[in-house]
């Protein structure tokens, strides 16, 4: 991993954001070179330990009996292993959904981790039963038809299970003639829940902006500010949720009549929530291409999106901490044969150390599980390369966010951007030292790179993770397998996740990154000083 000067071609190109490909070799065995300069006296930004959180899409619920899927001990294992983490369960068809309280008043018995566990046999139909499902849901979008129901003990019991922070969507669009949200199901929801002791944060609808699409119904943003501040004195009146979290208002990447939405929003209701949310997807799934995938333009657009909301919310409410409350690669369900491949980990490694970075708060991934092709599992509940590279983010990324920039030669302009790289005190909470960090790194291109370190890292022992396609070349992008150190990564069984070794290599002045490659260097001897 940490190769001697290239024989070959010599690329004297040091740049601010990255490699330009026109100036480096054209031999196979060729690499672009990026300097490296960091900061380790001071954090530039600190984020929620569960930053990196994950959602459950209300499509599961569209037939309960999915819902006892989340009783397989395999799904319970993966999940458990990315807490600490929020667990969003919303989407489309939370707005299409209302609590029977009569059906939940007949069920008295609890609902242990045992008790919830799912028979082999059973799980292995409902997974078959899963596919065809999954169809049917996306027969349901394109008609924007949502049948209604809530199965909300499984749920919770999943979250508990897998120790994770439930925030759970309520229906926003059951609303009076006067058009003012009908609160009652919602009371009876509450109510429910707190007879049972459920540990629950709550949102208030999906995407409102696409409420008049989807339903045929219009809210302005200082109306629906008005809704939360009815849902958060519900909240009050509860002695088990006073102080709970509210979270809104969800709305999709602001821009035209959204902005406008968002700021009455945060004009009436931003006393009421806890933190702003607003979803992210870089691109179309239906148009998405691979080129997009790996496209720093298409990166840089996060960027962007992140300062216009940052903007509009501390415009109306400064201090108030922003999330991405729904985010991953396309939108429309994502992109078919990309979203859940090796090629999505760029994007979504990329979105982590960005939101990070400019001081989001929290990264909530569409999704676990539910219908879609940007899940973290497949139809198997087996973990595709972007779990993997969720799970060795939690183990290796605290949540102290430090400086890492490139050095760039006078006279250069701003090259495409093909190799981007995060830098982070390492997690103290899976035994790394003090002192210690982490810089993430991805190179977007075929051809390798040599990332030169400052004099600062240079003496330090590294731990390097690298991930990298189970297949060579571009082809290897379209995969849904992914290696550790060259080791294809799989469960060992249903209950058990494998090792994650990283190679210890030596101090030196450089590192190596494969082409097409995602990375984790721990520095564990850095002695950062922010990092104490």
């Amino acid at each position: 991993l940490r190769n001697a000067r290239s024989s070959g071609y010599e690329c004297a190109v040091f740049l601010a954001e990255g490699c330009d490909e026109s100036r480096c070799g054209h031999g196979a065995s060729d690499s672009c070179h990026v300097d490296l300069s960091v900061d380790l006296s001071r954090i530039v930004r600190e984020v929620d330990e569960r930053f990196l959180s994950v959602a459950i899409d209300a499509s599961l619920v569209a037939e309960e009996k999915f819902m006892y899927m989340l009783g397989s001990p395999k799904l319970r294992t993966l999940a458990k292993a990315l807490s600490p983490s929020y667990l969003r369960f919303g989407g489309t068809r939370q707005d299409f959904m209302v609590f029977n309280p009569e059906k939940y008043l007949m069920r008295s018995h609890g609902y242990s981790c045992k008790k919830m566990e799912l028979p082999t046999l059973l799980e292995a139909r409902l997974k078959k039963q899963w596919i065809q499902q999954q169809a049917l849901l996306r027969k349901e979008d394109l008609q924007m038809k949502y049948r209604r129901r809530y199965s909300v003990d499984l749920l919770t019991s999943f979250a508990n299970c897998t120790d994770m922070d439930l925030i759970f969507g309520l229906n926003a669009l059951l609303r009076t003639s006067d058009n003012i949200w009908n609160s009652s199901n919602a009371r009876s929801l509450i109510k429910y829940c707190e007879s049972k002791q459920y540990r629950i944060s709550w949102e208030l609808g999906n995407e409102p902006n696409s409420y008049e699409k989807k339903a045929g119904v219009r809210v302005s943003g200082s109306q629906l500010g008005e809704d939360f501040v009815n849902l958060r004195e519900i909240l009050q009146d509860s002695k088990l949720y006073h102080n709970t979290g509210l979270y809104g208002p969800d709305i999709s990447q602001p821009r035209d009549h959204r902005k406008d939405l968002l700021q009455g929003f945060l004009t009436t209701g931003s006393q009421a929530i806890n933190a702003c949310t607003w979803h992210h997807y870089y691109v179309n799934g239906r148009e998405a291409t691979l080129a997009d995938f790996i496209s720093p333009q298409v990166l840089d657009s996060l960027g962007l999106k992140i300062s216009e909301v940052l903007e509009s919310v501390h415009l109306v409410s400064p201090g108030m901490r922003s999330w991405l409350g729904e985010s991953s690669s396309a939108y429309g369900g994502g992109a078919e044969g990309l979203s859940d491949a090796f090629a999505a980990g760029f994007m979504w490694l990329d979105k982590l150390g960005l939101a990070a970075k400019m001081g989001l708060d929290v990264v909530i991934r569409q999704v676990l599980i539910g219908s879609g092709t940007y899940h973290l599992v497949d139809d198997n509940l087996d973990p595709l390369p972007d779990y993997w590279l969720s799970l060795l983010y939690k183990r290796l990324v605290g949540p102290e966010v430090l400086m890492v920039e490139r050095l760039l030669l006078a006279g250069l302009q701003n090259p495409r951007r093909k190799v981007r790289v995060y830098l982070h005190c390492a997690n103290r909470n899976r035994g790394y030292s003090k002192g210690a960090v982490t810089l993430m790194a991805m190179n977007l291109a075929a051809r390798p790179s040599r990332l030169t370190l400052p004099a600062l890292l240079s003496p330090s022992t590294v731990e390097a993770f690298v991930l990298q396609s189970d297949q060579p070349n571009e082809a290897g992008l379209y995969s849904r397998s992914v290696m550790l150190n060259e080791k294809l990564l799989q469960m060992l069984d249903d209950q058990t996740l494998p090792e994650l070794k990283g190679n210890i290599l030596p101090p030196a002045d450089h590192l190596s990154l494969p082409g097409f490659s995602l990375a984790f260097f721990v520095f564990t001897e850095a002695e950062a000083a922010a990092c104490q």
